[in-house]
């Protein structure tokens, strides 16, 4: 259950990145991070009752609760307009338990450790930009949790279910260097399409040109306005 928990997570991942960079609509992916997010709820009540009270159990458990919490959160903030800032309050919480998550799956599965600091990552940012008012690492995030959807949800979760999931030191040493590199591309992309709108506006009228135009064309009008006067005079 852990695994398919992991599989919807990239879905909603990859819609909820869409989302914060405009290319989906918000109430969209609000109601599929609420769908998804209950399901990962109900599939978390399943796995403890499934696995019993072990320590590994608990702690997967754990993860598909915050995972499934933060979605239903995210989908209520939407579409009930709460404003995001108890949500990016959660999210920090989350992120700081994710790293306390971290550490204890150091020992016993590394990418696993991996993947919850980068998850981490994620939800710090949301909350620096939610909670804080950081609206400019908008597009960071979103570019993030895109790209971050695919390498660290949909490819373990497959490697996962097809009974493939690898627990070697240097397999996580190499997962946490394409994450490194993962942050690195996001912040690229980021940065590219901030620049992208100056640039389009550089070849076409400018703002100041069009109210020059403006301003021209209103005096031209006041001019023949005041020569039809002084004719009737």
């Amino acid at each position: 259950m852990a695994y398919i928990c992991l599989l919807l997570s990239g879905a909603a991942l990859l819609v909820n990145g869409l989302a914060t960079l405009g290319q989906l609509p918000r109430r969209d992916a609000a109601v599929f991070s609420m769908v998804l997010g209950g399901t990962q709820l109900v599939l978390g009540v399943g796995h403890l009752l499934g696995t019993g009270a072990g320590s590994e159990a608990l702690m997967t458990g754990a993860g598909m609760f915050l995972f499934g919490l933060t979605y239903v959160y995210a989908g209520l903030d939407v579409l009930l307009g709460l404003g995001s800032k108890g949500l990016g309050w959660f999210c920090g919480m989350v992120a700081f338990f994710g790293l306390l998550l971290a550490g204890a799956w150091v020992g016993t599965d590394p990418l696993l450790a991996v993947l919850w600091v980068c998850w981490s990552v994620l939800w710090g940012l949301l909350f620096a930009s939610s909670a804080l008012g950081a609206a400019r690492l908008e597009p960071f995030a979103g570019w993030a949790l895109v790209l971050a959807s695919q390498v660290t949800a949909t490819v373990p979760a497959f490697l996962g279910l097809a009974g493939l999931w690898p627990r070697s030191g240097l397999v996580a040493c190499l997962a946490a260097a394409l994450l490194a590199g993962l942050f690195v591309a996001a912040g690229l992309l980021a940065r590219r399409g901030r620049r992208s709108p100056r640039r389009a506006s550089a070849g076409a009228p400018g703002l100041a040109a069009t109210v020059n135009d403006a301003s021209l064309r209103h005096a031209g009008e006041r001019g023949k306005t005041r020569l039809a006067d002084q004719r009737s005079v």
